[in-house]
């Protein structure tokens, strides 16, 4: 994925941030020299995979198959005295799809706070088993109401939330809009435990066309 792709994307969620009156830590518009500066401050807030996140799943068509997230607390799972849940913010844009994937650890609700609709589809195929030997769930809650999973889209208007069991596979997109979301859930890790149905990969290699804008968290500093 082109750096320049990347750049553009954070600088569009920006301008939804704005839009929604969304205020953010200020480590959200650090440049890379202020990364460089802080590096004690970096290194504690990338171990816990806090910061921009921007993925075509290594697919190379971001506009297809994409997301921008930022990431804004998470805790270190099973370390005494961090904090067992995260909070991410989500920009999805219409038909631009998140590619099914399922989670053994985490339990997540994603809640839609402006702009379109979030259109949320589970599938059967690639379920995983639950951690510590939970029985796997096939109904979502949407604000509280038991829905089955499979067989429909769940479409999602501003101010709608779904709880998503561990285990089960779901994909989204938006539709009628850019989408502005957040996921509420516990302690997130993206490095193991995101189980892809179709075998792709979460990160992007990127092609440094241009300098970057903003450092996505699993990012170096470099020196």
């Amino acid at each position: 994925m082109k750096r320049s792709r990347i750049n553009a994307a954070i600088r569009k969620a920006e301008t939804l941030l704005a839009k929604y009156h969304w205020s953010m830590p200020d480590f959200a518009s650090w440049t890379p020299d202020d990364h460089r500066t802080n590096t004690a401050r970096h290194a504690w807030l990338a171990q816990r995979q806090i910061g921009w996140d921007v993925t075509d799943f290594g697919l190379g068509n971001f506009e297809k198959q994409g997301l921008v997230l930022f990431c804004v607390r998470n805790g270190i799972a099973g370390l005494p005295g961090e904090r067992p849940y995260a909070e991410k913010l989500l920009f999805v844009e219409p038909d631009q799809v998140t590619p099914f994937h399922a989670h053994m650890v985490k339990l997540e609700d994603i809640i839609v706070r402006g702009g379109g609709t979030l259109c949320i589809e589970f599938s059967e195929a690639g379920t995983v088993e639950p951690a510590h030997g939970e029985p796997l769930v096939e109904t979502v809650l949407i604000d509280g109401m038991k829905e089955p999973a499979y067989g429909r889209v769940h479409k999602l208007r501003p101010g709608q939330s779904i709880t998503i069991p561990r285990g089960l596979q779901h994909s989204f997109w938006g539709e009628g809009g850019s989408v502005f979301a957040a996921e509420v859930s516990q302690s997130n890790d993206d490095k193991k435990d995101n189980f892809f149905r179709d075998g792709i990969g979460r990160f992007s290699q990127i092609e440094e066309d241009e300098p970057a804008y903003r450092l996505l968290w699993n990012e170096t500093v470099a020196s």
